[in-house]
């Protein structure tokens, strides 16, 4: 496996253990050189860093973990709270959160509903001094049903609730981290990292939230599940995708891919097999970008993320690796049978013969884990029954009724095998164990000289092959992912076929009657086992972070105007006109603000003179506009005169409703205006229009409709790549646009390079059954800005689904968001980052308008972006009639259902007819105003 990893990353090789102790017998060294880790130790002093994990379903806690509880609590459950232990030991690291759903339901113990624990940290070698909010924390944002604990294919509607929650804790985390080590500027978190699809997709969400770097690791893949489901023949695709929400979790998938900077894997294998089967991402074209990169050649605007293999990391210098046999140790406590720990005397009450070599299996009931063939080789290999034992740990169970139809049918079955090959008195099924007896089934089986097997159809990881090696156990296992990499390591096994019954009854044969081969499986496993420490599985994931390129939230306090004093005007230094210039410009005419698209990167010295003129002039409007308000402020108002207006504001209405006409969208926008009159004019209530339109066309809409620039705080444009607000000086224009979004939202965005290849797929959807092919979907240029490729459509029940142009792009390395609008007439291709809802989330982050108080308006229908407007902290009043046959026919070609993605039942989403007293009661009843 070392090969896999870059220069400067491999591990030094190391002799013999007894080059560690006079015996195997001592305890296994955590790291392979010392002198190489205090080497990079010393590199690290005096970092202060801040990560971010998320796992979202099961059930995490720090001790007494219930793995094996249902399908959705194991080994990865274990995975990222050791990871979490690991890294905030490392020097370097300041504070590790570990996010997950917090669960206050009868059913589950009381401490899944404890808001934040403290991880002991069990390795202090390399502990930098302790502060005060330092360390590695559970903490647990509550989202989703409340006072019930739901299976992960349950999860999806409610992850924009979690992502609003989280970003709560991490912008708190981040300004109290601040304070005490920032010197008062807040430390961002330096990578998020997302554990499978569900947290990946909320890891994504996050990232561009917050402008940070995404890491992603997938665990098992949707992709590679739905194909092994299909071999099965058991379930047709339509109830494959309805029992696991298989699209959605796939959808999830090439998001993070589209996101993630880095994608760690365990093995190679997941890497060519599994990962290649997504439309993001092709093996072959990430070699030639990354060739490409090294010899700084242009991409045109194509990214892949950075594949990085890094074996899972194990806490073993605890264990003492086991030698002899029962017979002496079982004879010699037979008057005190009580010595033995008790899952012991569990698992030997099974047997006639307890003294043979155990065969131990450990994975929870489900039909991925291959139990029944194991049973199956088991049985019918009378060698292998006449010389060793069956051990099954299937989880923890109380009675198969109370089981999940899946687990008690696995069940089910390998009881039913072991009546049917007569196995009483040979195979062990204990219905409980705790965590902490995991360690004594490893020292049992390596007591009987027994065998460690892992009969799965693909295991992504292999950890628990890695603990079995660790106490000095041979191996079976798969030889599909992660125990493939693992053997090339250890060389303590055999690898199989799990689909061959007979090859797995041939190995674990082999292995059990050769003591001469299961002896020297045994010694190379504890040898080679120090590749698989936790110092350094860390050590190299915190190389990958740092070689990724910083970013955070760029704008510094005194651009925000956090406060009213004269030092934060922007005439007080030369430094902070630059900084403002960069980001804050005037649009006095309400056209394209953007070239044609261009990179900035690629731009010209006369472009970038053109650019600082225009800047320096912008930049003296807005000093003057500023000053200006400020003056207005006092003298007219009580309240704060921040800038932009929406800081001030008690509640922001979103106004989300996607027409194709000005004149229905101006209806229904003063509806809204006349349900909350008095709030509007008291100024309590502010507004903001979040639509696909162009700026240009938003100032035809506002003088179509008779309203004025200032009726709004600011405006969501381009369906979400544009933020501009209404200026606190009329005479200065009417919009200023907020440049800091830009560079949140330009992460991956293809530039001139996304656009020559939009084009050509634009020439190339024709209406085959026109006489002349005429086209139908022809370039924008007047509605597309620098951050928003627009194209018109002209027979939009002609034009591919939506799924199919995003699948193009993904293809092509293409990060990019392809969104349908307007009933279908126009097309949107916006950054990755970028979207209406999370331009919301940018206004929370970056001026501190909580979403708790915001209220979005939107149809029965919309836009393909749609879903996203629902969920989350924010309210939502859905209009009733509010809809197009076109838009629900755009929704109706994805890959999912909407319901897999917005909460049918929720509290924070009403409905209400169009008109202003429905909508007004609507609002009392979601609680926004007094009735």
């Amino acid at each position: 496996m070392s090969e896999d990893l870059s220069e400067g990353e491999k591990g030094d090789t190391v002799g013999d253990l007894s080059a560690h102790g006079d015996s195997v017998r001592g305890r296994l060294p955590r790291i392979n050189s010392v002198d190489a880790m205090e080497a990079w130790v010393n590199q690290q002093k005096g970092k202060k860093l801040y990560i971010i994990l998320i796992s979202l379903h099961g059930l995490l806690r720090g001790d007494n973990m219930e793995l094996g509880r249902d399908s959705d609590t194991g080994g990865q459950v274990k995975y990222v709270v050791e990871l979490a232990r690991a890294l905030a030991s490392m020097p370097g690291v300041y504070r590790v959160d570990l996010l997950t759903r917090q669960v206050s339901a009868p059913d589950v113990d009381w401490s899944y509903g404890e808001p934040t624990e403290m991880l002991n940290i069990r390795n202090e070698d390399f502990l930098d001094e302790m502060g005060e909010s330092s360390g590695a924390y559970i903490v647990r944002i509550p989202f989703g049903p409340k006072d019930k604990y739901i299976p992960k294919e349950l999860l999806w509607p409610h992850i924009p609730e979690f992502v609003d929650g989280a970003l709560n804790h991490i912008i708190r985390m981040s300004k109290s981290l601040g304070e005490q080590i920032g010197g008062g500027k807040p430390v961002w978190p330096v990578a998020i990292h997302g554990h499978y699809a569900d947290a990946g997709d909320s890891a994504a969400l996050l990232s561009g939230a917050l402008n940070v770097p995404m890491l992603f690791t997938g665990h098992s893949l949707g992709r590679d599940k739905l194909e092994q489901l299909l071999k099965q023949g058991r379930l047709s695709r339509d109830e494959i995708n309805s029992t696991y929400k298989i699209m959605r979790r796939i959808e999830a998938e090439e998001l993070s891919l589209d996101v993630s900077e880095i994608v760690i894997t365990s093995t190679r294998q997941e890497i060519e097999e599994q990962w290649r089967l997504y439309d993001g991402f092709d093996p072959i074209l990430e070699r030639k970008l990354r060739a490409r990169i090294r010899r700084n050649v242009s991409c045109y605007g194509r990214f892949m993320p950075r594949m990085a293999i890094i074996p899972p990391g194990m806490e073993f210098h605890h264990i003492v690796p086991q030698d002899g046999d029962m017979d002496g140790e079982i004879e010699g406590n037979e008057d005190h049978p009580s010595s033995h720990p008790s899952i012991w005397i569990e698992i030997m009450r099974f047997f006639t013969n307890s003294h043979k070599p155990m065969i131990l299996a450990l994975a929870r009931p489900d039909p991925k884990k291959n139990i029944t063939t194991l049973v199956k080789a088991f049985g019918e290999c009378r060698p292998l029954r006449e010389l060793a034992n069956l051990t099954l740990i299937m989880g923890n169970r109380d009675g198969i009724d109370e089981m999940s139809s899946t687990s008690a049918s696995v069940l089910l079955s390998v009881l039913k095998l072991i009546d049917k090959y007569d196995l009483y008195g040979q195979v062990a099924y204990p219905k409980h164990h705790k965590q902490s007896d995991v360690p004594d089934i490893y020292r049992l089986a390596a007591k009987t000289k027994g065998v460690f097997i892992n009969p799965a159809f693909i295991e992504p990881f292999g950890l628990t092959l890695i603990e079995a090696a660790a106490h000095g156990l041979p191996m079976v296992a798969t030889k599909n992912g992660g125990p493939v990499d693992i053997h090339r390591v250890l060389d303590n096994g055999l690898l199989v076929d799990p689909h061959d019954q007979q090859s797995i009854a041939d190995a674990l044969l082999k292995l059990v009657a050769e003591k001469h081969l299961w002896a020297k499986c045994r010694q190379n496993g504890l040898k080679n086992i120090h590749h698989f420490s936790w110092p350094e599985h860390c050590k190299a994931y915190l190389s990958k972070i740092a070689g990724c390129k910083p970013r955070h939230p760029q704008w510094q306090k005194s651009d925000d105007g956090a406060d009213t004093s004269d030092t934060d005007s922007p005439g007080d230094s030369l430094r902070d006109i630059q900084d403002l210039s960069l980001n804050l410009r005037f649009s006095l005419d309400g056209e394209k603000t953007g070239g044609s698209g261009n990179d900035s990167s690629l731009g010209s010295e006369g472009n970038a003179a053109d650019k600082k003129s225009k800047i320096e002039n912008a930049v003296l409007a807005w000093s003057k506009g500023v000053v200006k308000d400020t003056r207005k402020a006092v003298d007219h108002n009580s309240s704060s005169g921040k800038f932009p207006s929406l800081r001030r504001r008690k509640q922001i209405f979103v106004v989300a409703v996607d027409f194709d006409n000005f004149a229905s969208l101006a209806e229904a926008t003063r509806k809204i205006f006349e349900a909350v009159e008095k709030e509007r004019v008291e100024g309590s209530i502010g507004f903001i229009l979040s639509t696909s339109l162009a700026i240009s066309e938003i100032c035809s809409f506002l003088a179509s409709g008779g309203f004025s620039p200032s009726d709004f705080d600011a405006f969501i444009c381009n369906s979400g790549s544009d933020l501009y607000y209404s200026t606190p000086n009329p005479e200065d224009g009417p919009f200023v646009i907020d440049f800091y979004y830009h560079s949140h939202i330009e992460y991956r965005w293809g530039g001139e390079g996304l656009r020559k290849t939009l084009f050509r797929w634009s020439s190339s959807v024709i209406d085959k059954k026109a006489e002349d092919a005429e086209r139908i979907v022809s370039s924008a240029e007047q509605l597309s800005t620098d951050y928003c490729y627009a194209f018109t459509v002209k027979k939009p029940g002609s034009v591919p689904p939506v799924k199919e142009l995003q699948k193009v792009l993904r293809i092509q390395a293409l990060r990019c968001h392809a969104i349908y609008c307007q009933n279908g007439t126009r097309i949107n291709v916006i950054p990755v980052l970028a979207s209406r809802s999370q331009a919301l989330r940018y206004l929370y982050v970056r001026w501190g308008v909580e979403l708790a108080s915001m209220v979005v308006f939107v149809g029965e229908c919309g836009d393909t972006d749609y879903e996203g407007l629902l969920g989350g902290l924010h309210k939502s009043v859905i209009l009733k009639g509010v809809c197009s046959s076109a838009s629900s026919q755009f929704h109706a070609n994805r890959s999912y259902p909407l319901s897999d993605i917005m909460p049918l039942e929720s509290p924070n989403v009403v409905q209400a007819a169009e008109e202003s007293s429905a909508i007004r009661s609507s609002l009392e009843q979601l609680g926004c105003l007094k009735s």
